[in-house]
């Protein structure tokens, strides 16, 4: 299991006539993903979701904060201490384009981590090539087609899952998914969604899935938890499908909002949201920070900051003054 409690992220941004600017990309994010479960982070694009899963994977450092996996703390250890923690978390990345080295047969790609996994628990050399053929045909490719063969003689669905199995060769607990079906074609998306809840099943790996779609973030966490990120800061938190159904802070509301509806067989929410202004990142926020795109802002609103808690009888916790249920999603013409 892996948890984080208070994790912030500042970066500096150079270029401004008063000199470097403070960017915050998370502000206190508290996370916890069970073995063999799902935890979705959704949110608009840049509002730190990425920055998040690069720093669980422990390629990104973070400001304060903590991480724990399996009980131990990040934060009490120098880099060399960390290493065999984070390898225990895998990220699969968004483009299976750029993620392999076309200069690499498939087989040298998973020959090195495999190496090395093998030095680590005293197998031999043969035990390489057998768990390189074993994991392909675990993730739905045939082995003898695929090992000999360099990326860009794979389509975009093969070598996305030849991503997934170059992330299994670690035998990780969790794998870190950014957006990971986003550069996929339509066609191929539900196979990779679906490659990945079955992996939660028979290899008990827990899963983080990072997205802009509610679509996609419900099929693979439809048993767990959804996390709404708002310019670094979790806004909601609850069980997915409750989330979705009755949403009760404004962002998340105006996100669930935006999707598309099948007309003629849909028609849109009964109190959809959509915010008065578009996002500016750029502007100092004294109270909520979604206060000034948010239609039903107030002036405490304006001036103090809510925190993730639990009001009322709602299931899930959110960051809002004002937290109102709203049916926003599309429902069946005939409902």
């Amino acid at each position: 299991m892996i948890t984080g409690t208070g994790v912030t992220k500042t970066y500096r941004q150079r270029g401004s006539i008063l000199g470097a600017r403070q960017v915050p990309a998370l502000r206190g994010v508290d996370f916890a993903v069970p073995r063999g479960g799902a935890v979705s982070f959704i949110g608009e694009s840049g509002c730190g979701k990425t920055t998040l899963g690069r720093i669980i994977a422990g390629l990104e450092t973070y400001d304060d904060g903590d991480i724990v996996i399996d009980g131990t703390s990040m934060s009490g250890l120098g880099h060399r201490a960390r290493q065999p923690f984070f390898r225990r978390v895998q990220l699969i990345h968004q483009d299976p384009y750029s993620a392999l080295n076309p200069t690499r047969t498939i087989h040298q790609t998973l020959s090195a981590p495999l190496a090395l996994r093998a030095r680590q628990t005293g197998r031999s050399r043969s035990w390489t090539d057998e768990r390189a053929e074993e994991l392909l045909s675990l993730v739905g490719i045939d082995p003898g087609y695929v090992l000999p063969r360099y990326p860009h003689q794979l389509s975009g669905g093969m070598r996305q899952r030849v991503v997934i199995a170059r992330a299994l060769t670690m035998d990780p607990d969790v794998l870190v998914a950014d957006e990971a079906v986003s550069m996929i074609d339509v066609s191929l998306r539900l196979g990779i969604l679906s490659l990945l809840k079955d992996l939660r099943v028979r290899l008990g790996v827990g899963v983080l899935f990072i997205t802009h779609d509610i679509a996609t973030a419900r099929y693979i966490g439809d048993d767990s938890e959804l996390y709404v990120i708002y310019r670094g800061q979790v806004v909601e938190r609850g069980p997915t499908e409750t989330i979705i159904a009755e949403p009760v802070h404004p962002y998340t509301q105006s996100l669930l909002s935006a999707i598309p509806v099948l007309h003629g067989l849909e028609r849109p929410g009964e109190e959809q949201v959509v915010p008065t202004e578009a996002l500016d990142e750029g502007r100092a926020d004294e109270g909520c920070l979604f206060a000034r795109r948010c239609p039903f802002v107030t002036e405490r609103c304006e001036h103090e900051m809510p925190v993730l808690g639990r009001g009322g009888g709602e299931v899930q916790r959110h960051a809002c003054f004002h937290p109102q249920p709203r049916s926003v999603i599309p429902v069946g013409a005939g409902q």
